[in-house]
């Protein structure tokens, strides 16, 4: 009998991982050994503690992963006005395999997921000269705690991003969790991030409840075009000012100094924590930026829809190895070659994933409704949430750090309470945020608590009934 995890009105989370079908990378996706598997049918239970995640990670295998790129670089080309008939090269022939191969992974999870081919006409555009078929190829691994209004996402836009989606489609396919992951190949994200906006729209209109959405766009190389060589660092890209912000919330983040504390950033730092404690031989290195430098990725129409998401890409790119024709000038090698990528650090790369997509799927869910009450002028600082539902609640913590941290240093158990005050502490020196903790130690991403009462512009915020005349 295989035994799933319980929790009682549990608000499922749904992560997607991307990657792009019109990158000009020939690199992407599968990974499908038949190493360490179950017999068929047969599920692991994600039991709610480190030991379940630890096997995840340690059953990433990179040499599926150089399987996946090497058979997507046979492709020829990937572009997405690429020929979609043709069953040997192309888009279409990409889509095909890809959809076949998440199939092949959908056997192993005893019904629990399924495959599908989301197409939809995009109209002419710029880089479109023409209403073309696009197709995303979605694999959803359903939750054992479904609620029907709930969704969440990780993606990766470019060959060896789409590796490292299959390859942890495979190996996640084998255990159960509460919150639904869904993984994702997209199409046109060159033409303008085509596939991950229609996604996006559609998750928006349906009221999903996305929880974290991974991208990993350029995954693969260690050696960068300035002849650094770093096999143990992936960046992730946070945005802090939300894409989708009102001007009543970004009046209250002018008056509190919250733009460095998005559900996007509090994510990062998320991933970084739990990076420390399953994959320790990597670096997260955390870059405050939407992403590179007037660059943007698959994660964008997401942020712009209010969904909290991040990119991870390699720490030093190679510019000779993008967007460029596969050519040798005065002996340099251009193109986006299979030859170019380090599979191990793809693979590592996915562990990271795995591990923090585990970890999202078995924590609680991110405290609801956090504030700090403004009612009483002091030096201490009053918070108070509304309660979790989930049954193995432990309780909560509160954290913070100085307001020039870039990540939370220091934490405190509270105890499962809705209302908390740190003595001694004013907000007007630190950062706070309040985590939710399950009994086998799982913690969720922190809140950032808004202010209480606080609904005029910065300049005119109330008056602390104290100071009043």
């Amino acid at each position: 009998m295989i035994e799933s995890l319980k929790r009682t009105n549990f608000t499922s989370i749904l992560f997607l991982l991307f990657y792009s079908l019109l990158a000009t990378n020939p690199l992407q996706a599968q990974a499908r050994s038949s190493s360490n598997r179950l017999a068929k049918g047969q599920l692991q239970s994600a039991t709610a503690d480190s030991n379940s995640i630890r096997q995840i990670v340690r059953e990433i295998n990179s040499k599926n992963i150089e399987r996946t790129v090497r058979r997507l670089v046979a492709f020829g080309t990937r572009n997405t006005l690429s020929s979609q008939d043709d069953r040997t090269r192309g888009i279409g022939a990409a889509r095909d395999w890809l959809f076949a191969e998440f199939t092949k992974i959908a056997q192993q999870s005893s019904g629990r997921m399924s495959v599908e081919k989301q197409t939809f006409e995009q109209a002419k555009a710029a880089r479109i000269p023409t209403p073309t078929i696009l197709t995303n190829i979605i694999a959803t691994l359903k939750g054992s705690q479904t609620d029907a209004k709930c969704d969440a996402p990780g993606a990766n836009d470019d060959a060896s991003g789409t590796a490292a989606v299959l390859e942890m489609a495979r190996v996640m396919a084998q255990y159960k969790f509460d919150a639904t992951i869904v993984f994702m190949t997209v199409a046109g994200e060159e033409q303008g991030l085509l596939g991950s906006t229609y996604f996006a729209e559609q998750a928006r209109l349906k009221g999903l409840n996305v929880d974290a959405m991974f991208t990993n766009d350029i995954i693969g190389s260690t050696l960068g075009g300035n002849g650094v060589r770093d096999r143990r660092t992936v960046r992730v890209f946070s945005e802090g000012v939300p894409s989708n912000e009102k001007q009543e919330e970004a009046n209250i983040r002018r008056g509190v100094g919250g733009e460095n504390d998005s559900t996007s950033r509090q994510l990062a730092r998320f991933i970084k924590e739990n990076t420390q404690r399953f994959v320790p031989a990597m670096n997260v290195k955390l870059v405050y930026r939407r992403d590179r430098y007037l660059r943007g990725g698959d994660h964008i129409p997401f942020l712009e829809r209010g969904f909290p998401a991040v990119r991870f890409t390699e720490p030093n790119e190679d510019y000779r190895h993008q967007h460029q024709n596969v050519r040798t000038e005065q002996g340099i090698r251009y193109g986006d070659l299979a030859e170019f990528v380090d599979f191990a650090y793809v693979a590592n790369v996915a562990r990271i994933n795995a591990a923090n997509l585990a970890m999202l799927a078995l924590a609680p869910e991110r405290p609801q409704n956090a504030m700090i009450v403004t009612t009483r002028l002091t030096n201490d600082t009053d918070l108070k949430w509304a309660a979790n539902k989930e049954s193995d609640l432990a309780g909560y913590e509160v954290v913070w750090r100085e307001t020039s941290q870039p990540t939370w240093t220091n934490s405190r158990r509270v105890g499962k309470v809705t209302v908390y005050t740190i003595k001694g502490m004013s907000k007007d020196n630190y950062f706070f945020g309040v985590r939710a903790v399950d009994e086998q130690g799982n913690r969720s991403p922190a809140s950032f608590p808004r202010p209480t009462g606080r609904s005029a512009p910065a300049d005119r915020l109330p008056v602390p009934e104290q100071l009043r005349p």
